[in-house]
């Protein structure tokens, strides 16, 4: 096994699981939502470089027609009992367990994180499959509402589905990304049509063909492949929904294009995630939750941690816990369980790693771990880096590296630690350290982040699905898991049933007799408490 720790050598990268055959790639392929003959693009395995998969390209026709069978498949599928959507999720969850090694071999061969990380997805789905296949009902059935005169009008508000949504997942995490915002889409009775980012889009056609397979009809999920200058117009252009999970800037004008068409969407974006270490943490639990926070999957994770803040007087003890932990973690590419930290996904992602790393050093930063590529290990491994003496004008202190490497910073009191995490326009998810559970919470209300989790890295408000996640600020817009993560994908309508008498004066009765009758009963109403 090799660490980071181990001397250089060329090491040769794992072969492919024997899960991974041709025949298995060539049946995904033919998932794609693309014309016979079409141009086709071929994905590397990132713990070697090597070609992995060849897949059609679709083009903006191609998702036109894609969204005019999903049109007419999703009128059948809203018509659907929602029990019976409910049974078929609930068979999708079973089947994602009981074959969690086909998809754990893929995520690993297309994304290059370990196993250890790659599991997590398939937990995530897990939970948020059963969460929705069991509230759904509860979500979606239709509500009674206080009339506008009591007694006389009946009120009801009815949940209707937007109709065809357009899901734009990324490759960081390419199970839970591609699913478990579909599902919700999927179970308020909607039809889907995903463009999954091109590297990791084996995943996304697996978790599709797994829904397919437990039951669902084949038009109501479709994918495209495509770069989003090629397919992205067409997919706004036909989308009744957005859902998007990327940079902030891409989300910048897919929220300016759906306000031009005047649909909703959910962004979740970027971010710049802190850890406060408060002055009453347990230092080697903190140290422990920082190695959590910043490093799995080769930190290319949304709501991972790339900012610590440590009070001075724990300065020295936290970094040489931090450091020793994090210079034992094992750094290799293996289809099984021994490794810590992976590779990266993408050539570009390793240049962004390197050159934020080498600037901050150029400019006066110390690595305390790391701070280096490891082509030894493979083309696109990175070593757990950690560094201090960070200042503003390095790249790194204030924009997101999406990468295994953390900056240390101190702070003299919490009003300053709470200053320095809210210091960034973004504000995603956060981390608090303290042995008291009561000023943990107090401090995390303040953090301006969506989810903050108090002696937890990420994982404990990521898998509180029943509660929402998403971003504040540079963020995002929406939210992910509970009430909200379903409800943006329907349309309420107000059904009002006036019987009797309405706002209009009665025969006999003069305007301002009526206007003298209503104005008794609003008051009588607030007195007695009525809403």
């Amino acid at each position: 096994m090799a660490t980071i720790h181990a001397e250089s050598k060329a090491v040769r990268g794992p072969d492919l699981p024997a899960t991974i055959t041709p025949a298995l790639l060539g049946r995904l392929a033919a998932l794609v939502a693309a014309a016979p003959g079409a141009e086709r693009t071929t994905t590397t395995a990132p713990y070697t470089g090597l070609p992995l998969a060849g897949l059609p390209v679709s083009t903006p026709d191609d998702v036109d027609e894609a969204f005019a069978r999903a049109r007419v498949a999703q009128r059948g599928w809203a018509a659907t009992p929602v029990r019976e959507r409910k049974r078929i999720l609930l068979r999708y969850h079973d089947l994602v367990l009981a074959r969690r090694n086909e998809v754990l071999d893929l995520m690993q061969a297309e994304n290059g994180k370990t196993r250890r990380d790659a599991f997590l997805e398939v937990v995530d789905i897990g939970i948020v499959s059963r969460y929705y296949a069991r509230t759904a009902e509860k979500y979606l059935r239709p509500k009674r509402r206080r009339g506008a005169i009591p007694l006389l009008t009946r009120t009801t508000e009815l949940r209707h589905p937007k109709g065809v949504v357009t899901v734009v997942s990324p490759w960081n995490y390419p199970l839970s990304m591609a699913a478990s915002d579909t599902v919700a889409a999927l179970m308020a009775g909607n039809a889907v049509v995903q463009k999954p980012d091109t590297q990791t889009a084996l995943t996304a056609l697996w978790s599709m063909d797994l829904l397919r397979e437990a039951g669902l009809p084949e038009d109501v999920w479709q994918m495209v492949i495509g770069r989003g200058s090629s397919i992205g117009g067409a997919l706004m252009d036909n989308a009744d929904y957005m859902m998007f999970t990327g940079s902030t800037a891409t989300g910048r004008h897919i929220a300016a294009d759906a306000g031009r068409r005047l649909i909703g969407a959910s962004l979740e974006l970027g971010g710049k995630n802190p850890m406060i270490v408060l002055d009453d943490a347990d230092i080697d639990k903190a140290a422990a939750g920082a190695v959590a926070a910043c490093f799995p999957s080769a930190g290319q994770l949304c709501v991972s941690v790339e900012r610590l803040y440590v009070p001075e007087s724990l300065r020295d003890d936290f970094i040489a816990a931090f450091v020793a932990r994090t210079r034992e973690l094992a750094i290799g590419g293996a289809y099984d369980y021994s490794m810590d930290v992976g590779s990266l996904t993408t050539p570009a992602q390793l240049a962004t790693v390197t050159d934020h790393v080498n600037d901050a050093v150029a400019k006066g930063a110390t690595v305390l771990a790391g701070g280096r590529p490891r082509p030894d290990l493979g083309p696109l491994f990175h070593e757990p880096t950690i560094l201090t003496d960070v200042t503003p004008d390095m790249t790194l202190h204030s924009h997101e590296t999406f990468g295994p490497v953390v900056s240390v910073h101190t702070y003299r009191d919490d009003e300053e630690a709470i200053a320095l995490a809210n210091a960034t326009p973004y504000g995603l998810n956060a981390s608090v350290w303290s042995r008291s559970g009561a000023r943990g919470r107090a401090v995390a209300a303040r953090v301006h982040a969506g989810t903050v989790n108090v002696n937890e890295a990420f994982a404990a408000a990521w898998g509180s699905v029943d509660a929402p996640m998403g971003g504040m600020g540079d963020s995002g817009l929406g939210r992910r898991h509970g009430a909200d993560g379903i409800l943006k994908y329907i349309e309420p309508q107000t059904v009002a049933h006036q019987r009797l008498q309405g706002f209009t004066p009665p025969p006999g009765i003069s305007p301002e007799t009526w206007a003298t009758l209503l104005t008794g009963s609003i008051k009588l109403l607030k007195a007695i408490g009525a809403r």
